[in-house]
């Protein structure tokens, strides 16, 4: 059976004062259910790098795992601004976003620079969450499929598919409140999965999720958890995403 993985991207926000305020108010407001006592569903806090050790030591013990946003490809060196897997490791950090549209759009992220970072964090032990995903023009001109496959087969190469994530996010769902319908997002999911030939594999979706709509996107078969940027951001609505609901396949039709 795959995990279940319910992930927060927390992007830029959030200091350390505030991370710490956020998980006194999200911790209690888990379910036994959903944290500890299940342990396929696990809950992956991805924050600022400025906050990776507070919430590190704030969630040890308690199930909850953390992710960074980015690492470089190299180990150390010449690179302003940058982290490296080493680092990462160093403060008890596990899973790292590799390949988010908003790197690949506004910070000139590659598909080539992708697999790098990918071989990266998988030489230091960290388990990658690769994003894919199409614009609303490639998805207006009937290219989601032919994009996807190609960004698969450009970011993959020498990477394990026995420790990877992939994230399937729609560009054109992201931070706009527009939710990709949940029978296509299982679709899409389910294509992603067939041409990589890896049952096993967790794929999650990503995109304008939110309390309203987890419950539905939780009952396709597909989907494997979720991705959540700005509802992640509040400790109640993101407790309730966590503490999704198991829907019957006629409760979840629209």
């Amino acid at each position: 059976m795959r995990p279940i993985l319910i992930a927060g991207n927390w992007k830029m926000h959030k200091t350390q004062a505030e991370a710490r305020q956020f998980l006194r108010e999200f911790a209690p407001a888990l379910q036994a259910s959903s944290v500890g006592a299940t342990p396929q569903r696990q809950i992956i806090l991805c924050v600022p790098f400025t906050d990776l050790a507070v919430v590190v030591e704030e969630t040890r013990g308690s199930g909850i795992a953390v992710g960074a946003q980015n690492l470089h490809w190299e180990d150390q060196g010449a690179f302003t601004g940058e982290i490296s897997g080493p680092m990462l490791t160093e403060l008890g950090v596990r899973y790292v976003i590799v390949g988010h549209s908003e790197r690949r759009q506004y910070f000139g992220e590659t598909d080539e620079t992708v697999n790098w970072r990918l071989a990266a964090a998988q030489r230091h032990k960290l388990t990658p969450i690769l994003c894919v995903g199409e614009s609303l023009q490639q998805r207006e001109q009937g290219l989601t499929e032919s994009w996807i496959v190609g960004q698969l087969d450009r970011a993959l190469p020498g990477i394990d598919l026995q420790n990877l994530v992939i994230a399937y996010e729609p560009i054109w769902a992201i931070g706009t409140g527009k939710t990709c319908a949940a029978a296509e997002a299982n679709r899409v999911i389910g294509l992603i999965r067939q041409h990589l030939g890896a049952d096993h594999l967790p794929i999650l979706y990503g995109g304008s999720v939110k309390a309203s709509n987890i419950d539905e996107l939780m009952a396709q078969p597909q989907i494997d958890g979720v991705l959540v940027g700005g509802a992640s951001l509040d400790p109640q609505e993101f407790a309730r995403i966590v503490n999704f609901q198991t829907l019957t396949p006629a409760a979840a039709a629209p």
